[in-house]
């Protein structure tokens, strides 16, 4: 596969299509199971709570990664994501319920390359609130 966005059809500015995911409980067992971190503030209030969460969170590395889809569902190819980086702000509460909680993701071409890159800078929220930080991603244009 190859990248099918092309350099010639994107400048800085050049928004992504927002992508809305819904993260429920049943999705952090499946992604636990997945990933094997069955760390139990990803699945029990209880823990949670003892340890200063205002409940059970999602896995860092699902939110980062439902980011990451956004990318690479505009670019075309998986592969040609070439750099990725994140830092985590806030977690992402998933309450107990079949609605769960919603996570947003925005995108940017925040700078452009002379070699083809593009460097996509990143919103991800939840609950209105921004939930990672410093979320950028470096592409390879067609």
């Amino acid at each position: 596969m190859t990248a099918t966005v092309r350099a010639a059809d994107v400048a800085v500015g050049t928004e992504l299509p927002e992508q809305t995911h819904r993260v429920t409980r049943a999705d952090l067992v499946r992604y636990a199971g997945a990933s094997g971190d069955f760390n139990p503030i990803h699945w029990n209030d209880r823990v949670a709570t003892e340890v200063g969460l205002p409940g059970v969170i999602a896995h860092g590395m699902l939110t980062m990664a439902l980011a990451a889809r956004a990318v690479t569902a505009w670019i075309g190819d998986p592969g040609a994501l070439v750099e990725y980086h994140v830092r985590f702000g806030r977690p992402v509460v998933v309450p107990d319920d079949d609605t769960g909680a919603e996570v947003v993701v925005r995108g940017k071409v925040g700078a452009l390359d002379d070699d083809g890159r593009a460097r996509i800078d990143l919103t991800v929220t939840s609950g209105g609130e921004k939930v990672l930080s410093l979320a950028r991603a470096t592409v390879r244009l067609a």
